[in-house]
């Protein structure tokens, strides 16, 4: 989200290629997650874990609750996008838990292979656009239109971005149309990628701090707006079928509903993780508390699912009665 998210295909995982801040893996890889809860009628849950923060609090509570209520023995798996979708015909990844978009992976695994089915809103929405930090904005009010950042091209230099200003991106697996909006857009600026989520983050608290000029890629529900409440700066409006073609997109990013996909197998297993999975529902505040919890107050995943599934108990048992 982050990525995210996520509507195009530009940012689509390289085939075999995943890399994640809590270290690499292939389908095929596993860690088994935390916890006292013992292989019982549910059995083993493959869980995949794609790289942000957001989809670790999703991972975390609902792999929470199938290990201490329903017995289950979770396995996480630290797996890009695509990847990890790769993993419902394999029979390795059960579910994916926050989906940005991905119409193209739905008519790959869903439509086409039949591997995969939709399991249903995750309650969050997702936002992905250009931000900038908020002195920025304070001092340059009009740098939150896309067609006066031209004229601040040169103030966003690196030397990384070839004499042009740069446009800072995160992971390169998450979807993004970046590269194609400053084409198509005529923008005097070239994409970079921060590396991971954890880089953009500092890149945009750095800047805030430093009064450094930052322009770049970002997403909701994410914790760190919290923490210093970036500007999002106004692209052409997006319009139903704007981004179509990946090649000639030159309007804003949607808003996602972001949502849940599992194996055909899995759906039809009844599994009670899999009931899980479908009625898993919460909301971007809640999300963001639990990533805050992993992020910033560096708890572990489990102790962070603990905290608020004890605070908020009656939404897990609407998850799992």
């Amino acid at each position: 989200m982050a990525r995210h998210w996520r509507a195009g295909a530009a940012g689509l995982a390289v085939l075999g290629l995943t890399l994640t801040a809590c270290g690499g893996a292939k389908v095929g890889d596993s860690s088994e997650a935390g916890g006292s809860g013992s292989s019982g009628k549910c059995g083993t849950f493959n869980l995949a874990v794609n790289p942000w923060v957001g989809y670790e609090a999703d991972a975390a509570v609902v792999a929470y609750v199938a290990e201490h209520d329903l017995k289950c023995k979770v396995t996480k798996k630290d797996l890009k996008e695509e990847i990890a979708w790769q993993g419902f015909g394999t029979g390795e990844v059960d579910a994916v838990l926050e989906n940005w978009g991905h119409d193209d992976l739905k008519k790959k695994y869903i439509t086409q292979q039949k591997t995969a089915v939709a399991a249903g809103s995750t309650g969050n929405k997702g936002i992905i656009g250009w931000y900038v930090p908020p002195w920025l904005a304070k001092a340059h009010p009009d740098i939150k239109n896309w067609k006066n950042l031209n004229k601040y091209a040169a103030k966003f230099k690196t030397s990384e971005s070839g004499g042009k200003g740069q446009l800072l991106d995160g992971d390169p697996s998450y979807v993004t149309n970046d590269e194609a909006l400053v084409k198509n857009l005529k923008l005097d600026f070239k994409v970079v990628y921060a590396g991971s989520e954890t880089a953009l983050i500092q890149a945009y608290r750095n800047a805030e701090k430093n009064k450094q000029w930052v322009i770049g890629y970002f997403y909701e529900p994410q914790w760190f707006l919290s923490e210093v409440p970036l500007v999002k700066v106004d692209l052409p409006a997006y319009k139903t079928g704007c981004d179509a073609d990946p090649a000639k997109v030159a309007c804003d990013y949607p808003v996602y509903d972001l949502d849940k996909i599992v194996s055909a197998k899995f759906a039809k297993s009844g599994s009670p993780a899999y009931d899980l999975v479908k009625k898993f529902n919460w909301t971007n505040d809640d999300q963001n508390t639990v990533a805050k919890y992993i992020a910033v107050d560096k708890m572990t995943p489990e102790a962070a699912a603990k905290k608020w599934v004890d605070a908020n108990r009656g939404k897990v048992d609407a998850w799992i009665k």
